[in-house]
């Protein structure tokens, strides 16, 4: 079962949030880091399809359309995640995706648009 590995949408620049994955042990990279900045959503995903990295966004609206576009298509991605909120703290974040990466591997998140809210867990 392999591991997740995430690629940030350039609307999910906290660098804080970055530092928290990084620390926790993710394997990530951001689209600054990959000189992918400006590029459009869809030039995003192919990417990193081609990269077998699953993108991490706050985009919703664009990504829910991309996603759907693909499956009516019949083409594939490697994974969509989307925070509905920006608002999210950094550790509700870390701990809502540490929750889903030990949930899905990267073979079973192709092709699936999953919500980060779905692994919030409210104490």
């Amino acid at each position: 079962m392999s591991k997740i590995r995430l690629y940030l949408d350039e609307d999910t620049p906290r660098k804080a949030l970055i530092k928290a994955l990084r620390n926790a042990g993710f394997d990530l990279i951001t689209t600054s880091e990959a000189n992918n900045l400006s590029q459009s959503d869809d030039e995003q995903l192919i990417w990193a399809t081609q990269q077998s990295r699953v993108i991490y966004t706050y985009n919703a609206k664009d990504f829910c359309r991309l996603h759907s576009i693909y499956m009516a298509e019949e083409r594939t991605h490697t994974g969509i995640i989307v925070s509905e909120r920006q608002s999210y703290s950094v550790g509700v974040q870390l701990r809502a995706i540490e929750r889903l990466i030990s949930t899905l591997s990267a073979a079973e998140i192709i092709n699936q648009l999953v919500f980060l809210g779905t692994y919030i867990q409210e104490n």
